[in-house]
C-alpha cells in the first residue's frame, strides 16, 4: 500500500512525507542487518544472561544531498547518536552526468561501515560518484551498504559491475529508464515531493 500511495501523483505532500518514511524505516532496518555483528553476553533483569550481538565496528550515514537527507531520519530513528556526513551531488539535466559540488564526512570515516543514502538509483551516476568519494577517503568498498527507496535495473546494472562488493538495500526495482533518463514508472523528483511540493 505505502508504495501506491508514494507513487500516485495526487498525493498530498503529508501523506507522502509518511509514507515514504514508512519505507525509509524499513530499509535502514535491513541495511543495519547486513553488517557484520560480535557475540555479547548481557545480564538481563531477571539476572539472567543472554547471549546477543552488537556491531562489529562503528557506523555512519552519508546522504547524497538534498534527498538523500530525507532518509536521516529513518536512520536516527534507529541509531540515535549516529554520525553524518553529506555529499552534493548535482545530476545535469541535459546530460544526465553527475557533478561534485560539497563534501563534509566525519574524519574517521575510513574506520566505519557507512549507510550510503539515496531515495533513488537511477543512472547510478551519482551514487557511483559517491562512492569514489568515499574510497578516496578510505572506505573500503564492502564496508558500503547503498540505500535507496527505488532502482531502475540500469542503475542497478551499472553499479554491481562498477562497484561488486557494494551490497544494495533498495525497496523495488522498476521497469527502468525514460528517454530522460527518470526512473519508471517511478516517483518522480522524491526530492522535490518530500521537501517542496
Amino acid at each position: 500500500m505505502s508504495c501506491s500511495i508514494i507513487r500516485d501523483k495526487n498525493t498530498k505532500r503529508a501523506d507522502f512525507i509518511f509514507y515514504s518514511n514508512r519505507i525509509i524505516r524499513l530499509l535502514v532496518e535491513e541495511g543495519l542487518n547486513q553488517l557484520p555483528v560480535k557475540p555479547k553476553t548481557v545480564v538481563t533483569p531477571t539476572e539472567s544472561t543472554y547471549e546477543g550481538s552488537d556491531f562489529l565496528g562503528k557506523i555512519c550515514g552519508v546522504s547524497i544531498i538534498r534527498a538523500g537527507e530525507s532518509m536521516e531520519k529513518g536512520l536516527r530513528d534507529c541509531c540515535r547518536s549516529v554520525r553524518l556526513g553529506k555529499i552534493l551531488i548535482q545530476r545535469d539535466e541535459e546530460t544526465a552526468l553527475p557533478k561534485l559540488f560539497y563534501v563534509k564526512l566525519p574524519t574517521d570515516i575510513s574506520e566505519r561501515y557507512v549507510l550510503l543514502l539515496d531515495p533513488l538509483l537511477a543512472t547510478g551516476g551519482s551514487a557511483a560518484m559517491a562512492i569514489d568519494v568515499l574510497k578516496k577517503r578510505g572506505v573500503a568498498e564492502d564496508r558500503i551498504i547503498f540505500l535507496n527507496v527505488l532502482a531502475s535495473p540500469e542503475g542497478i546494472t551499472m553499479f554491481r559491475a562498477k562497484y561488486p562488493k557494494v551490497k544494495v538495500v533498495t525497496g523495488m526495482i522498476d521497469q527502468g529508464l525514460n528517454e530522460r533518463k527518470y526512473v519508471i514508472p517511478g516517483v518522480g523528483d522524491f526530492g522535490d515531493r518530500y521537501y517542496c511540493i
